[in-house]
């Protein structure tokens, strides 16, 4: 019964995985207030914030890696529910199961950083392992139903979120660009928003009033323009479809 109910945890936190960065939101807001921002001064400021985008920037890394290399039918990259046509074992799933979910946890860890507060990192730390463990788990029981002893035995080698070894098997597939530009979209505007909602709350607590770096207010409209573009792209043109992908 307790794997049942862990399984139907990790089946509805699956479905509802996107409203994990609100929370997240709202728990930032009293660690921020109470931080002694005192010992900030410039350059501080540019250290943690070049190692926040830095962290952000190898989740992105490893999640365009493992979008750009999924054939159309695995496991990969799943909405609203657990589907798989075929087991995804090669390319950076010959090293982590979860690989997507390694590329969100360093994303949010970026964004934690960029709070400066040491507390925060790891409450999100914690509940990223709460939320996402059940999550994982859901997902592997779907698929050892799917794949059967296949996927037993792929599993058992294999770490479900750090590489413990470099057995690096190449993809079955090429890389592709456009599968980056198709899917990818909406993970990097709300990674950017993140970063945009830590230094607007950030900044009022620092120096008593809001307001936006001109860097990051015009690497915003950017990256609002560019969504715009590629998601008109998506729904209205041929121009992102690809045989063979997702």
């Amino acid at each position: 019964m307790l794997l049942k109910s862990f399984e139907e945890q990790g089946n509805f936190l699956f479905k509802y995985r996107g409203q994990f960065p609100v929370i997240l939101f709202l728990i930032a807001l009293p660690f921020m207030y109470f931080t002694d921002y005192t010992f900030v001064d410039r350059k501080i400021n540019s250290l943690f914030l070049f190692f926040a985008y830095f962290i952000s920037c190898i989740g992105f890394f490893i999640r365009f890696y493992t979008i750009g290399t999924t054939p159309k039918g695995t496991s990969g990259r799943n909405t609203k529910e657990q589907i798989a046509e075929e087991l995804n074992s090669t390319g950076i799933y010959s090293l982590i199961r979860h690989p997507l979910y390694l590329g969100n946890y360093l994303i949010w860890l970026g964004i934690s950083i960029s709070t400066f507060n040491f507390y925060f990192i790891i409450i999100m730390s914690l509940l990223f392992w709460l939320y996402y463990e059940r999550i994982m788990f859901a997902e592997e029981r779907f698929l050892e139903r799917k794949f059967g002893e296949h996927y037993v035995s792929w599993s058992s080698s294999i770490s479900a979120f750090f590489p413990l070894s470099l057995n690096y098997q190449k993809s079955k597939v090429s890389f592709s660009f456009i599968s980056i530009l198709r899917r990818e979209y909406s993970s990097i505007l709300s990674a950017v928003i993140g970063f945009i909602y830590i230094e607007f709350f950030r900044n009022y607590f620092i120096y008593g009033f809001w307001f936006l770096e001109d860097s990051s207010l015009y690497f915003f409209i950017i990256i609002i323009i560019s969504v715009l573009i590629l998601r008109t792209l998506k729904h209205k043109t041929n121009f992102l479809n690809e045989k063979g992908r997702s």
